[in-house]
């Protein structure tokens, strides 16, 4: 996704955005802007991190006005320093000061999941393990929030339930066992399609080989665990951990020989960067 404004219905929910910040009018700016005016303002970073978001950024003022111009000096996945003018945006300043917020969630939200994601990733260098998002993203925020993601330096897991056979203990509750939700799994799905199934117990991870899923998903395991449960698995399937992993304890992770770790944390955890609009004036 090097152009997330062209991607599925990124611009619809923006305006989905827009209209949520303003349902009838501006009335702060309106009242001490009534008529047009052309300006700037300068982006700014407030803090170290990795820009992720700059073309939505722009596009909410596109949509607002196509007539205004947004000077970017950074690009998503560009490391920033505080202090560092990352654009200038040019315009009608009532645009400017109405697509404010906006734009700024999208961009802050974003820069910190990349800057977060971009920390974790960095932990994994030089193992083989592979750094995964999950499903746990902010409603209407998926798209974003996966974007920023990959711009941090992880790789994306299934973006939504029609991507991927993923199994997990209420599927294989509701079954009635690993062997037969596998069973299941294989007679509704092409053969195109990969089967992941959720363990929690070598147990299960011993099922799961004999049953035939393509990726085992290790659940909330200790590092010895884990460590047992790829021997079982021994290369017949591919692996994924999965349970609880941040920055903190990811480290621990890599000495287990999974494939993958997936972290739910990359989304729903990260902080937001502090980037701030500064200094608006007419000219």
């Amino acid at each position: 996704m090097n152009n997330i404004t062209m991607t599925l219905n990124a611009d619809e929910l923006i305006r989905m955005a827009l209209k949520e910040d303003i349902s009838s009018e501006d009335v702060s700016t309106n009242s001490v802007m009534p008529s047009d005016q052309a300006g700037e303002v300068d982006l700014i970073c407030k803090e170290d991190g990795i820009i992720c978001g700059m073309d939505v950024y722009e596009r909410v003022f596109k949509i607002l006005d196509e007539n205004t111009i947004v000077e970017k000096y950074v690009n998503d996945g560009d490391a920033v320093k505080k202090g560092e003018l990352m654009a200038k945006v040019k315009g009608d300043i009532r645009v400017l000061l109405s697509g404010e917020r906006v734009a700024l969630n999208y961009l802050q939200r974003m820069s910190g999941i990349a800057t977060y994601t971009n920390q974790v990733a960095s932990l994994l260098k030089g193992s083989k393990t592979v750094l995964l998002d999950t499903r746990k993203t902010t409603p209407n925020m998926r798209i974003f929030e996966k974007y920023a993601v990959k711009c941090g330096g992880g790789q994306n897991h299934r973006y939504n339930l029609s991507d991927g056979i993923l199994l997990k203990d209420n599927h294989i509750g509701a079954a009635g066992s690993i062997t037969k939700a596998i069973e299941m799994a294989k007679a509704y799905a092409p053969f195109v399609r990969k089967i992941e199934i959720e363990t929690e117990t070598l147990e299960q991870v011993k099922e799961a080989v004999e049953a035939g899923a393509d990726i085992i998903m290790l659940d909330n395991m200790d590092v010895d665990t884990m460590k047992k449960a790829v021997e079982i698995i021994d290369g017949r399937a591919q692996t994924e951990c999965s349970g609880n992993v941040t920055k903190e304890n990811i480290k621990n992770i890599i000495d287990s020989g999974v494939d993958y770790v997936s972290s739910g944390a990359l989304t729903h955890s990260a902080p937001i960067l502090d980037i701030s609009m500064k200094n608006l004036h007419a000219v």
